[in-house]
């Protein structure tokens, strides 16, 4: 299957974007939406059908309170035979004095089955929370050896820059179980332009290994993608075992006009084998004002392989195709 089989942008104006699919054989896609405002999913037996499949919207921001602004990134998972979904929200717009922005991580959960069938069947968790009351987000989640793992940004005071990478294990899907540990933060140049960033972390196994991809520095053109690594031998937890690339593996490709492609997830191809790099993408650097409110952050996917050293190549971003 080649990168050209799929039309992109397959979902225009959404960023964050996350693909999951279930063992319906359905994809189920969740993504940031221009408004920042709820949480929506749709849903189609083909990756290229959510382009027109319907967004049903399963929660809204609340009129008040932590829960009333800026509703990022959305991932929905399935845990235990239940539906769940991470997400970031503020109590307000506005910047702290550190010109942070006030998010904390949340999660909703819903036990029907159809995780679309009614808005009233999500209820909320409340908020997830970590050692560090601050600023956090773009949480996700995987499962190895019969437990489970939870990865997040979050900014640490004491610490340089806006976000760095952490690790626990969960004790519920709400709840994490144990110490907290740092993985990554910004060091590199590509990591620190605009902004020192490391968020949005997505996990995929491969031959005895877990890849953890995450973006860096502001959401302009800068925008890119790095990687820790593990081995399967290796307790997850013992930062000194996840090795960290010294170049991003995913950038901006300015020959075909693709810009700042990042904050990604993994999904596999009808066929079954298979990989999909979903990422959002500009087609523009002429971005007015904050990049973050230009709502043209568009949904790609690709397909990319495997090295012969086990690791992935990614590839470039591919062109618009409206074919």
């Amino acid at each position: 299957m080649s990168t050209n089989t799929y039309i992109n942008p397959l979902i225009i104006q959404r960023a964050d974007p996350y693909i999951y699919k279930h063992k319906d054989n359905y994809y189920y896609f969740t993504a940031s939406v221009p408004s920042y405002n709820l949480i929506e999913i749709r849903r189609s037996k083909t990756l290229s059908g959510l382009a027109h499949a319907a967004p049903r919207t399963v929660w809204r921001k609340h009129d008040s309170g932590p829960m009333s602004q800026l509703i990022w990134a959305p991932e929905l998972h399935y845990i235990d035979n239940k539906w769940f979904i991470y997400f970031a929200a503020a109590e307000t717009k506005k910047l702290d004095g550190n010109g942070m922005f006030q998010h904390r991580m949340f999660c909703i959960e819903c036990d029907d089955q159809d995780p679309m069938i009614n808005e009233n069947n999500w209820i909320e968790r409340g908020q997830i929370k970590t050692p560090i009351d601050s600023f956090s987000l773009d949480a996700t989640y995987f499962e190895f050896e019969k437990k489970s793992y939870y990865v997040w940004a979050q900014k640490d005071p004491k610490i340089k820059g806006n976000s760095n990478l952490y690790i626990s294990e969960m004790r519920t899907p709400w709840e994490l179980k144990g110490k907290t540990i740092l993985l990554s933060k910004p060091e590199y140049k590509w990591e620190t332009r605009g902004f020192s960033v490391n968020e949005g972390p997505a996990i995929i196994h491969h031959e005895g290994k877990f890849f953890l991809t995450y973006s860096a520095s502001a959401t302009d053109k800068n925008y890119c993608m790095g990687m820790l690594s593990i081995g399967d031998e290796e307790d997850l937890l013992n930062a000194d075992n996840w090795h960290k690339s010294k170049e991003p593996v995913f950038k901006s490709d300015l020959k075909n006009y693709q810009y700042g492609p990042g904050h990604n997830s993994f999904t596999i191809a009808e066929d079954g084998k298979t990989n999909i790099l979903v990422y959002h993408c500009r087609d523009y650097t002429d971005i007015k004002g904050d990049p973050l409110y230009d709502p043209n952050r568009h949904t790609k996917i690709q397909t990319f392989s495997w090295r012969k050293d086990g690791m992935p190549d990614f590839g470039k971003p591919v062109p618009y195709n409206y074919e």
